[in-house]
């Protein structure tokens, strides 16, 4: 077969899933057809601390249907119960309230969640502490923070550099727990079978990485990998929160291997997802600015304290951005946890880089008012020429390109820098403006496969995972370039651990990692066979070291922009319009690519005006537990949104010149929208979320 050359990457494709996305023939998770299926239904702790003394499951054994109830006492044995996190039913001790101790199956859902709540539960119940504090009595300095980057930095005198600034900033702020909450929740269908060489499982999982969940539940039931199989070519969201497997998974495996050979369904509930898939952690963060009187930074200190759970350890990285962001010979970045009893926190979209460019480009903006410099120029003054962390030159920053940008399509120019000065009858209109960054990842451990098919198609196999992001669509566009043919000519299947290896669908490297796979498979098989393939030529690719890595800093970057206006009796505030400008490398297919824009933006704004998960301290559970008091951006909440990109191609970041898009949209936002609020009313809000009640002192500029 002659192939055509073709430029499939960077044209708007559209999605090659959506026609069985919106007929409704994408099966997700729990849609999966099988055979006679029994339902889980999960039973919860009650209580924050202590230990199970006894559970009563006779009235729910009694219920017609019920098969087996599972408890602490007699569920089946883990080979590997060390993971605090997963191991779960295998002692009677208790360590957050939500944490599972039992469950039951049954022949319909109905009849399991009905038999759950006969299950009684008798407790010793121990004082707990779910309370963070800037002066929690235990709190201590992980080993790493996540990502394995260090948990300290120290550069130069900043005490000293603090001391002698000619203009300083020294403020707290402060970000609450929040949930993922994607819109598919949390769900697997799970069959333990034998044959001949022992279990094997089959385990279809809501996940961004089947790969992933293989290898995190096969040790804990003493299985070989390769005995598990995981299938998910469709996921409806994850936010970070399905990035690995949770105790959920662990506990339908358990259930289905007490009922071998039956198939086992388990949906978690939304209010069950608020204590058992993980949330993004509370922040307590002081950012110290020293700059002299033109706004040059002399000294930057952030320090951060966060909370974990006393079963498991996770770290946000929330300071590592101040590592890099600007330009100063003074710099110190800190982190300290609590230890709490509560769930095991984990990633939520753009972990630690959204929360701390949260703190710290509020802070960039109260050093420019102090200054009395435009927020824009007191950014651009402070540009770094190399990384100020590894001094190695950028593989393509551009933000002050971005913050320019930005700022003329916005109409920045001419903006009075008085707050309040704008105003339209009851309302006071501010703008604000924030930097973002996010690292530009790519992992190894990806491989993929191509082979020529009989009827002159190319068949490219990966267990990438799409979890609503646009990846059936973009690698099968990267793949037709690579191998020189039309996009009509790929056929692409990913989300099956019977294909070949793929990292998870995290950290913005997805198309990146799996990408370079599929180009290095593609190079490799067009080597081989040239462009007339016979049917059944094939070639394995991986993706390789990146090198440059080593030589570059490699990180995307950009500019938020918002305006806000705000009620003057009431506080009542709207976000008119937003637009982000970002370096992001080459665009795959531009339409996912805004879509993932726009979609961390409003994220952003769902963080700076309703997001918070309120926890009741005297209990140790989180009370809003639904979206009626969860809130989240509606559409009522989302003006004009816009979101550019750069015309550029990163060379150093992966064969295609592109660095991942799917959380720098986040990243900045929630700060551009403060710092409005602050030029539209003089309140500096420093506790997100903004609410009506902080700007009630709008009033006064009135």
């Amino acid at each position: 077969m002659t192939t055509t050359p073709t430029s499939a990457v960077g044209t708007p494709l559209t999605r090659l899933d959506g026609p069985a996305k919106v007929t409704g023939t994408a099966p997700y998770a729990f849609e999966h057809a099988v055979d006679e299926p029994m339902y889980l239904h999960p039973v919860q702790s009650a209580v924050a601390l202590g230990r199970v003394v006894a559970m009563d499951v006779a009235a729910a054994e009694r219920e017609p249907g019920v098969t087996a109830v599972l408890t602490v006492f007699d569920a089946p044995r883990l080979a590997d119960a060390t993971d605090g996190e997963l191991g779960i039913l295998q002692d009677d001790r208790v360590h957050f309230r939500g944490q599972l101790i039992g469950a039951v199956l049954a022949d319909t859902p109905e009849t399991a969640r009905q038999a759950a709540s006969l299950v009684r539960v008798t407790y010793h119940e121990d004082l707990h502490d779910t309370h963070l504090r800037v002066d929690h009595p235990r709190l201590y300095a992980p080993e790493t923070v996540n990502a394995s980057f260090a948990t300290d930095t120290d550069q130069g005198d900043v005490r000293t550099a603090l001391r002698e600034a000619a203009v300083t900033v020294d403020q707290t702020y402060t970000t609450p727990l929040e949930h993922n909450n994607p819109m598919e929740p949390h769900a697997c269908v799970v069959r333990w079978s034998e044959d001949a060489d022992g279990p094997r499982v089959t385990l279809y999982d809501s996940t961004q990485g089947v790969h992933t969940v293989r290898t995190t539940l096969a040790p804990l039931f003493g299985l070989e990998p390769e005995r598990i199989r995981v299938i998910a070519p469709h996921v409806g969201g994850g936010f970070g929160s399905k990035g690995a497997p949770h105790a959920h998974n662990v506990l339908a495996l358990l259930a289905a291997r007490r009922v071998p050979g039956r198939w086992v369904k388990l949906a978690l509930t939304r209010q069950q997802m608020f204590a058992l898939v993980g949330y993004r952690t509370s922040t307590i963060q002081r950012v110290r600015l020293g700059a002299d009187r033109d706004g040059r930074l002399t000294a930057l200190w952030h320090e951060v304290v966060e909370q974990t759970a006393t079963v498991k350890e996770y770290s946000e990285q929330t300071a590592v951005p101040s590592r890099i962001m600007y330009a100063t010979p003074n710099r110190r970045t800190s982190h300290r946890l609590a230890a709490l009893d509560v769930p095991v926190p984990f990633w939520m979209r753009a972990p630690g880089e959204c929360l701390g460019m949260f703190a710290g480009e509020t802070a960039m903006d109260e050093l420019a008012v102090a200054c009395g410099i435009d927020p824009i120029e007191v950014r651009v003054r402070n540009e770094p020429a190399t990384d100020p962390e590894t001094g190695n030159p950028w593989s393509g920053r551009r933000l002050v390109d971005c913050l320019r940008t930005g700022a003329e399509r916005f109409g920045w120019a001419g903006r009075d820098p008085t707050p309040g000065a704008r105003v339209s009858g009851a309302w006071s209109i501010g703008t604000g403006v924030a930097s973002a960054t996010y690292p530009a990842m790519r992992m190894t451990g990806n491989s993929a496969r191509v082979e020529f098919d009989a009827d002159g198609r190319y068949s490219v196999r990966i267990a990438a995972a799409d979890i609503g992001t646009g990846t059936w669509t973009a690698l099968t566009q990267i793949a037709a370039d690579a191998l020189g043919c039309p996009v009509e000519a790929v056929d692409l299947r990913i989300g099956d651990t019977d294909l070949p290896a793929a990292t998870v669908a995290g950290g913005s490297s997805g198309i990146s990692s799996w990408g370079t796979a599929i180009v290095t498979a593609a190079d490799g098989f067009r080597e081989k066979y040239g462009d007339t393939p016979s049917p059944g030529d094939h070639h394995t690719g991986e993706t390789p070291d990146n090198e440059a890595a080593e030589r570059y800093a490699l990180h995307s970057f950009g500019a938020h922009f918002a305006e806000v206006r705000v009620d003057r009796d009431t506080g009542e505030l709207r976000v008119p319009r937003m637009l982000g400008v970002f370096s992001i490398g080459r665009a795959i297919n531009p339409a996912t690519l805004r879509s993932q824009l726009i979609g961390g933006m409003t994220m952003g704004l769902s963080m700076a005006l309703h997001e918070e998960s309120v926890r009741d301290n005297r209990f140790g559970h989180v009370v809003t537990q639904d979206f009626a008091s969860y809130h989240i951006s509606a559409h009522a909440d989302v003006g004009a949104i816009e979101a550019v990109w750069l015309d550029e191609s990163d060379e150093h970041a992966n064969p295609m010149g592109a660095r991942g898009a799917g959380e720098i949209g986040i990243v900045g936002a929630a700060a551009a929208i403060a710092n409005a609020v602050y030029h539209a009313t003089g309140v500096r809000v420093r506790d997100l979320p903004v609410t009506c009640e902080d700007l009630l002192p709008a009033a006064d500029l009135g």
